[in-house]
């Protein structure tokens, strides 16, 4: 194709496991610039190939794999891929990304996105190296971590390989299962539940393929800079402590889930934090592939060879959401997270939920209390293998409430099926317009409006729609960053959003976009997403908070918090502005105007 971009392929691979065959599908230009790459562009890939109302796990139900422009530039953060499907989770969209040498590696085969349909007969290794697509047995390796069968594939398929695979949890079809790659995970969602369903154990991608850009020495120098400043105040915390230092500012702000949700402030938080583990716990740090700021902290747990990598939502949600204050039981939670390949946030929250449960009595479990590490580390056990009380809570909450019945559902921490994360809704309600509002579901990294309660402007015990426009503003911020793909840290590193983004494109796509055409292309992504899950059945009824969050206050211990609560009835006025300021009807539903606008008929 001689009219492709810059920094791009033009094309996706379409992959069919049942019958064997791929063949190359082109991306027209005009598409490449309305919705960039990652998740915008797998966005628009999705609504291409995914029949409306389908089962996750049908033969026909899309995975896929989704790169961008930026992908092998020298860009710091650059290194990232998305994983897009329909989530066995929530049954809507789900879009997971993460950073690895697989990104690189998957660019290079030549394709701007894989996209694998189809059920393999056998358990199988998908191979796309510069020699084309093949499908070798991954036998040996079913059963075994990810990262034990990436050994197993090595010795099989030989150097040079990087692999994306799933642990037991995406075989036994755990809905909050991952796919794990370099010791990191696309994580949320339940990614390797569908992969597992389709009998792939792993990707392995190599290849030759390279891409011109637009201004290369303008890019590298572009790049210096940027890497420089990523060095800067921005990101000093994340490096130094890593993302775990938030535990304690948010216990401090009374904001630190615990005991499923029934406080915000957890007494053992400071033999969590990242300062108290340093001084316990020997700890290396490491960066992701082409990162300049280098946020990993790995900390060593006994006498193992292999370190745990701990971050926020690993320590919140195995930690104070489970009210254990104990180092080991939480690192040795988290390493059981990455063999097993579970989402640790769905983990967590899932076995916190099945505690409040036993407290109630609505679960026949005396062991299963808050506090108990051994019960935590045995239920992980059970949840990855889908063995005892582990095969309903490999449900994930939704699900679970519902079988168990009682008032479950009123406190299962979910929203849309997806768990929610490390933020108290009642004491950051902007955040919790985001949660509701999400079409992921509850997930702070694509909206991105704590920003807005843990700013002074605003109110975050008593939001009004005075956060409405704010909320909108981080989220498109988000869908623009995902989409390019960078590394959300940066946010403190560019001085102008749409600007700085408008000139990496120019750079290395030649695309002459604007600040405003920008904020129009995040506007588009945000919308499509939202179009895709009217499609597959999305209700009003969906974008809420569990009652839990709308009826009970915060105990009066907690601090700067205490008392907060968020009533349904102002809930439902944010989320009425939220969808009139996007140009939605009050519902939420998308009008056919504004399909029009953003090119989505």
């Amino acid at each position: 194709m001689t009219d492709v971009p810059p920094g791009y392929h033009g094309r996706y691979l379409r992959v069919e496991l049942s019958t064997r065959r791929a063949s190359d599908v082109p991306i027209p230009p005009d598409v490449l610039r309305r919705f960039i790459g990652g998740s915008g562009l797998g966005t628009w890939i999705l609504l291409q190939e995914t029949p409306d109302g389908i089962d996750p796990y049908a033969e026909s139900a899309p995975l896929l794999f989704v790169f961008s422009p930026l992908v092998g530039s020298p860009l710091t953060t650059s290194a990232k891929f998305v994983v897009l499907a329909k989530s066995p989770l929530t049954e809507r969209i789900n879009d997971s990304l993460s950073s690895s040498h697989f990104a690189i590696a998957g660019k290079k085969t030549g394709y701007d996105a894989i996209v694998v349909v189809g059920i393999a007969d056998e358990p199988t290794c998908l191979v796309i190296d510069e020699n084309g697509v093949r499908y070798e047995s991954a036998g040996e390796a079913w059963g075994l971590s990810s990262a034990a069968a990436t050994e197993v594939l090595k010795r099989q398929l030989g150097a040079g390989f990087r692999y994306a695979a799933i642990g037991p949890a995406g075989e036994n079809l755990v809905r909050y299962a991952t796919i794990s790659h370099d010791g990191r995970h696309a994580g949320r969602g339940g990614m390797g539940a569908v992969m597992g369903s389709k009998r792939l154990k792993a990707v392995a991608v190599r290849g030759e393929a390279t891409v011109s850009y637009h201004d290369a020495n303008g890019l590298v120098e572009y790049s210096k800079r940027l890497s420089h400043e990523s060095f800067g105040p921005a990101t000093a915390k994340y490096r130094e402590l890593g993302t775990a230092a938030n535990l304690l500012a948010f216990n401090r702000l009374a904001v630190l889930p615990t005991r499923n949700f029934q406080s915000s402030t957890f007494a053992g938080a400071a033999q969590l934090a990242p300062e108290a583990l340093a001084v316990t716990h020997e700890k290396t740090r490491a960066s992701c592939a082409a990162c300049t700021i280098g946020c990993e902290h790995i900390y060593q747990l006994g006498g193992q060879q292999t370190g745990v990598r701990m971050e926020y939502e690993n320590l919140f949600a195995l930690g104070p959401l489970c009210g254990i204050a104990v180092p080991d039981v939480v690192l040795a939670a988290s390493q059981l997270c990455d063999e097993l390949g579970l989402d640790t946030i769905s983990a967590g929250a899932s076995i916190a939920f099945a505690m409040e449960c036993a407290d109630r009595g609505y679960l026949a479990a005396p062991e299963l209390r808050f506090g108990n590490g051994d019960v935590v580390l045995r239920t992980l056990q059970q949840i990855g293998h889908r063995e005892e009380l582990g095969d309903l809570l490999a449900e994930g909450t939704r699900i679970a409430a519902g079988q168990i019945g009682y008032d479950a559902a009123d406190f299962a921490p979910h929203v849309k099926g997806l768990e929610i994360p490390g933020y108290e809704p009642r004491a950051l309600q902007a955040m919790a317009l985001g949660f509701a509002v999400g079409t992921r579901g509850a997930d702070h990294n694509r909206s991105g409006a704590y920003e807005v309660d843990f700013s002074e402007e605003y109110d975050r015990l008593n939001a009004g729609e005075e956060i409405v426009g704010p909320a909108i503003e981080k989220e498109d911020r988000a869908a623009l960053m995902d989409s390019l793909i960078l590394c959300k840290f940066l946010r403190g590193v560019l001085t102008d959003y749409y600007e700085d983004m408008a000139e990496m494109l120019q750079l290395v796509a030649g695309f002459d976009v604007t600040a405003a055409e920008l904020q129009q292309t995040a506007k588009r992504i945000v919308t499509a997403k939202k179009w895709y899950n009217i499609r597959q059945g999305w209700t009003p009824e969906e974008d809420t908070l569990p009652k839990r969050f709308l009826t009970d206050r915060l105990p009066d211990d907690s601090g700067p918090s205490a008392g907060a609560v968020l009533s349904a009835e102002r809930l439902q006025a944010l989320i009425e502005a939220y969808n009139v300021a996007r140009g939605w009807e009050p519902t939420g539903f998308v009008p056919d105007r504004s399909l029009r606008e953003f090119h989505l008929g």
